[in-house]
């Protein structure tokens, strides 16, 4: 019986990705370095439809990325946490593509030369972190950009083009 629930499970797996490569959103969101199937998919499985966002702080809002505000009359909170109001498959599938891209890879294998997979988020990581903030709210303000960037490209329909 489990067998069974194995196979039924990874038959819905390969449906899944044959699904997402047909997709025109998935190769543009697969364009940007760090992101692979699985993410793309869920990406485009949580989002939906684009358009139904009229600005990228909305596709923000709906992961839950936004930052909480804790003001009262004249106070004003000084430590902020994202709201977590959203989808958390979302979040996930995002925090995970942030670590990826960031992530340093060889360039070849026969080259010790080390480059990060993603040259623009590891740029804008690392002035986070020279900016004194830690590992997870760098990543998290690097997952808010690259959903900025993901709107962007489903929104123009165009792939991502890394600094060179």
């Amino acid at each position: 019986m489990l067998f069974e629930h194995k196979k039924h499970l990874s038959m819905l797996e390969n449906e899944i990705d044959a699904l997402a490569k047909s997709l025109e959103e998935s190769k543009i969101i697969r364009s940007i370095p760090g992101i692979g199937e699985k993410i793309a998919a869920t990406i485009i499985s949580e989002t939906g439809e684009i358009e139904r966002f009229n600005h990228p702080k909305k596709l923000v809002a709906f992961a839950g990325l936004d930052p909480s505000v804790f003001e009262s009359g004249t106070f004003k909170g000084t430590y902020n946490r994202i709201t977590k109001r959203g989808s958390s498959r979302l979040r996930q599938a995002l925090y995970m593509a942030v670590k990826c891209a960031i992530r340093d890879c060889r360039k070849q294998k026969t080259t010790d030369e080390i480059l990060p997979r993603n040259k623009r988020l590891r740029a804008f990581y690392d002035k986070k972190r020279e900016e004194g903030k830690p590992f997870r709210v760098a990543v998290i303000a690097c997952a808010n950009k690259l959903l900025h960037w993901i709107y962007a490209l489903l929104k123009n329909k165009t792939p991502f083009q890394d600094l060179t």
